[in-house]
């Protein structure tokens, strides 16, 4: 079964980000799951299942500035991607301070 997960690295403290607010939304901006991070800066489940996954549009919003405690400069990080392969695993991570971040499609 194909898979969409994700996980968070808070580069400030050099540790995995955990009790982050996570929100998957499709193409149309329709909220599809809310959920947070673990203890490993994973969610314990995966964002999105399927046999294939539905191909589309996705956002994943990530609320760091909340999770930082200062919403100085970031608040919610959206990442907005593409399925296009309904039988591949995407992993989409997020590497991050309050003021900076970086993503990538990761395996």
């Amino acid at each position: 079964m194909a898979r969409l997960s994700t996980h968070i690295l808070d580069t400030k403290n050099g540790r995995p980000a955990a009790g982050v607010k996570i929100e998957l939304f499709d193409g149309k901006n329709l909220l599809l799951t809310s959920t947070q991070t673990n203890t490993d800066g994973r969610t314990d489940a995966p964002l999105l299942t399927g046999d294939p996954l539905p191909a589309g549009i996705y956002e994943i919003r990530f609320h760091i500035g909340e999770y930082f405690g200062e919403r100085t400069f970031l608040d919610v990080v959206p990442v907005r991607f593409q399925i296009s392969d309904p039988s591949a695993n995407y992993h989409v991570p997020l590497v991050c301070a309050p003021w900076a971040y970086s993503t990538y499609r990761g395996s």
